[in-house]
């Protein structure tokens, strides 16, 4: 199977006189270069990634000290029919050469598989396999969204589906918790998850089946990458903000002509001819995100925006086939979240919760805290959680979803809390309030606000995302999350690897496509199986 450019160009030079510049240094990019590479032979040194970052990674940027405090932004969702990142990764040596990273991936999770015994706790006792706890009502309308296209569902919510009694069943709570859903947000992405993890329904209650990394996502993914592609000539702009793009008309079509940056304060400008090719990776779930500390809130500043979206605002102008920026960076309130993570110097806080949830670090995954006002969870990932953290430090996650309302033990709304004041909302959530000071003497919890972090959920309509290949333009291909591929879920690293992997074969003319989205609702007994799950 082929994919056919959206123009025809007939003149496509040697691949080895081809020049790509890709724009973010996030895995869109990572994964592009890598494609370029092993599929399309393209000469490393012929690759130049800009990030405005110091070093790549995106919203996988990991990083951090003991002394001053590890800093996680999340982790991505990971299951086993990600075709597209098992592919790239299993010809990306792990860091420690003896295995590909797909491999690594898949041992750690052979050998500690998940099985949350806690995913859900009420009233400061655990819920072993909450119930969904849906009505028929709510079931039908489960169904409806699941089978409706997305032409009739269009730009409409999730909360347009059900009553406000469905936002308080278990199966929401589970849901929103493991997504990061919220009830504004797109129905048409509900759908897609829907139809996208409906194999891992039937576990979904104990996370059975999700799968982690062996560290943290940066640690096991990026640097591997990003040490391959350096290896092989790959050029880093680092601290190069890209912030204009300036085109020409060749022929019947568009390109690129020049890209504009800004770095160390100054302003150049990048010439592009006919063997340069540029895939942009459009928007960013980090912008303007802000970091806090132990006695210190994380500010919301949602006003300092970084090159991705000024750049998107900047090239969308007047040219709709670039998609609208602004359905997706104009609605903080309905985007952020606070996230914080905890590095533990003594182990009297993951004895608790190992204790409480008879699950042992990496195997439980979330731990939400149903009654909490900020739907706050957390999750203890197997140690260590970083490559070179030291022995007797352990870290952990954590993000609460509905920010602005107030805590249950601490009574002001988690985006204007310390890390210490957040520390002291999970452990009234335990029942632990008496261990309070053992545990926050030898911690560091350092929270972040983000407030764009949940863009590519709300509600767009046709055309708000653009396609990876524009039409009517030559040399030029968007990725990352917020370009328009059919079936697949946002806020994956399966779509924006999937998106990088499209824009290389289509730029390329490559007699190849991206492995097909898995589609368990072709197979009858992945249906029966779901349908059973969700009559409990």
């Amino acid at each position: 199977m082929s994919i056919e450019p959206q123009t025809e160009k007939s003149d496509f030079p040697n691949p080895h006189e081809a020049r790509f510049h890709l724009i973010g240094a996030g895995i869109s990019s990572l994964a592009a270069a890598a494609f370029l590479i092993r599929d399309g032979k393209i000469a490393g040194r012929n690759i130049t990634i800009y990030g405005d970052q110091p070093r790549p990674g995106g919203s996988l940027d990991q990083a951090g000290s003991v002394e001053t405090g590890y800093v996680a932004r999340g982790s991505r969702v990971l299951e086993p029919h990600y075709v597209c990142t098992f592919d790239l990764f299993s010809t990306i040596p792990a860091l420690d050469g003896s295995r590909s990273v797909t491999q690594d991936i898949f041992a750690c999770n052979e050998a500690l598989k998940t099985n949350a015994h806690a995913r859900i706790v009420r009233g400061g006792k655990k819920v072993d396999s909450p119930a969904f706890g849906l009505s028929e009502e709510h079931r039908l309308a489960i169904i409806n969204i699941a089978l409706s296209p997305e032409s009739v569902l269009g730009s409409s919510a999730v909360k347009d589906h059900f009553d406000e009694a469905f936002f308080s069943t278990g199966f929401w709570t589970l849901w929103a918790t493991t997504f990061a859903f919220q009830p504004w947000h797109s129905a048409v992405e509900m759908k897609r998850y829907l139809m996208r993890f409906v194999h891992m329904m039937p576990g979904f209650s104990r996370l059975q089946g999700f799968m982690r990394t062996p560290y943290n996502q940066y640690d096991t993914m990026v640097r591997p990458l990003a040490r391959w592609l350096e290896q092989r000539g790959v050029r880093y702009k680092t601290g190069a903000a890209v912030t204009d793009i300036r085109f020409e008309r060749m022929e019947d079509a568009q390109r690129p002509a020049s890209l504009i940056l800004e770095r160390d304060g100054a302003v150049e400008e990048v010439k592009l001819d006919s063997n340069d090719y540029t895939i942009v990776t459009l928007g960013s779930m980090i912008d303007s995100a802000s970091t806090g500390a132990m006695d210190r809130a994380a500010p919301f500043e949602p006003n300092r925006r970084g090159a991705a979206w000024r750049l998107w605002e900047k090239i969308a102008e007047g040219r709709a086939e670039f998609g609208k920026p602004a359905a997706f960076d104009n609605r903080v309130d309905q985007s952020k979240w606070v996230s914080f993570t905890g590095t533990m110097r003594d182990p009297a806080f993951f004895r608790l919760v190992k204790d409480f949830t008879g699950n042992v670090p990496g195997e439980g995954g979330l731990i939400t805290f149903a009654d909490s006002g900020w739907l706050l969870s957390i999750t203890l990932p197997q140690q260590p959680h970083f490559i070179g953290q030291p022995d007797g430090v352990e870290v952990f996650w954590g993000y609460g979803l509905t920010v602005d309302r107030p805590g249950n033990f601490v009574k002001k709304p988690m985006a204007e809390c310390t890390g210490r004041e957040i520390m002291m909302e999970v452990l009234g959530h335990l029942k632990a309030e008496d261990k309070a000071a053992q545990v926050l003497d030898n911690a560091i919890v350092i929270p972040r606000t983000m407030p764009y972090i949940m863009a590519e959920f709300l509600t767009r309509a046709p055309g708000d995302r653009p396609h990876v290949m524009p039409k009517g333009w030559w040399n030029l291909a968007f990725a990352g999350q917020f370009c328009e591929l059919s079936d697949d879920t946002v806020f994956t690293v399966e779509y924006s690897v999937r998106s990088a992997q499209t824009a290389v074969y289509s730029l390329l003319q490559l007699d190849k496509a991206p492995p097909p989205v898995y589609k368990g609702h072709h197979n009858p007994v992945v249906l029966y199986k779901a349908f059973m799950a969700l009559m409990n």
